[in-house]
């Protein structure tokens, strides 16, 4: 397993990182050790989680995702051996049973969802400390176009920087890092940190794949120049890259088939450029899983890549993609096909 360093810090986390969202709804706690088990003993050292999972999100199993990892930390006793990744959500009217619905950045809400994560956990700290999506709108989720809303109230970067920081300085957090973000707010948050001598972004995990490549506009360069880089979530486009919804009956234990609320890779386009990657893949005798975890896997720009599975079975064949190289024929095969499908899932 390689390792790479996380933003300017001195903490190296493997290149592959181990996606939890399915623990407690599509996954029990018996699978969830199991798979942690799975992940430690080949070599993935990263672990990341969220106060709202696991997805699709419900009040009623709200939280089970860390509550699987807690009782996993405390009956193995790795604290030590892992680099452990939560988040803090950002508004939503769909999440009343929340803190009351009211959700943003400001103090109450990051002191409570710090506590409530850590408790659930089972742990004093957690290493890195996200904010899930914007507080403010803009385009994310999906939406490649941004519409400017000039009269729009949200928590002051600075002040939210200040409160997080004061969380690292109570040992509580080791660094932070944002998800779902633009360029123009990753920016503001370093510029921030920068002139106060505040914590600093280490990282910034947002979509990427095959079939939505949108970060490496404007994002990709930030990583680089300023040492943020990706934590790429959704690199096998829930599933689908995998080719098993293109033909024929969709599996039934798919999370496609279970939720219909994940419409994202379904589309014309997204189909029309997921049976090209599948048959590229294919026509070199590669998985098509495979291929495409260790294209996202290879990106100069990428620090991990949150792999996600449901069964045993599939998280092995996503740990190999890890010793997968791509031949220079189907890179450029690949940067072809990007060419006639841009972006089709954003």
């Amino acid at each position: 397993m390689e390792y790479r360093q996380l933003g300017r810090t001195d903490i190296q986390v493997s290149a592959l990182c181990l996606g939890t969202m399915t623990f407690g709804e599509q996954n029990t706690e018996s699978d969830a050790h199991q798979q942690l088990d799975m992940a430690l003993n080949a070599g993935i050292n990263f672990i990341d989680t969220a106060e709202m999972y696991p997805v699709p999100p419900k009040g009623e199993t709200q939280g089970l995702t860390e509550v699987y990892i807690g009782s996993w930390l405390k009956s193995r006793g790795h604290r030590d051996k892992v680099v452990l990744a939560t988040k803090v959500s950002g508004p939503s009217a769909a999440f009343t049973y929340l803190r009351g619905g009211k959700l943003g950045f400001d103090r109450n809400n990051i002191e409570a969802a710090l506590d409530a994560s850590l408790k659930r956990l089972q742990t004093d700290y957690v290493d890195l400390y996200q904010l899930h999506w914007p507080e403010r709108t803009t385009n994310f989720f999906g939406q490649l176009g941004y519409q400017h809303l000039a009269d729009e109230q949200f928590s002051a970067f600075e002040e939210v920087l200040a409160v997080l920081g004061e969380q690292v300085q109570a040992g509580k957090i080791r660094h932070i890092g944002l998800s779902n973000e633009t360029a123009w707010g990753t920016m503001r948050f370093l510029q921030l940190a920068e002139r106060l001598n505040l914590p600093r972004v280490v990282s910034i995990q947002n979509p990427y794949s095959l079939l939505n490549r949108s970060f490496e506009v404007g994002l990709a360069e930030i990583s680089h120049r300023e040492d943020v880089g990706l934590l790429a979530y959704s690199p096998l486009a829930f599933g689908v890259l995998s080719g098993k919804y293109l033909d024929g009956p969709w599996p039934a234990n798919g999370r496609l088939s279970l939720f219909d609320r994940f419409q994202r890779y379904t589309g014309e386009q997204g189909v029309a450029a997921t049976r090209a990657y599948v048959a590229l893949a294919r026509d070199h005798g590669l998985e098509p899983a495979q291929m495409a975890l260790a294209y996202v896997t290879s990106r100069p720009f990428l620090t991990s890549n949150i792999i996600g599975a449901t069964t045993l079975a599939q998280l092995q064949q996503n740990i190999a993609s890890a010793n997968l190289t791509l031949p220079s024929e189907v890179l450029d095969a690949i940067e072809k096909i990007h060419q006639q499908y841009t972006y089709p899932c954003p």
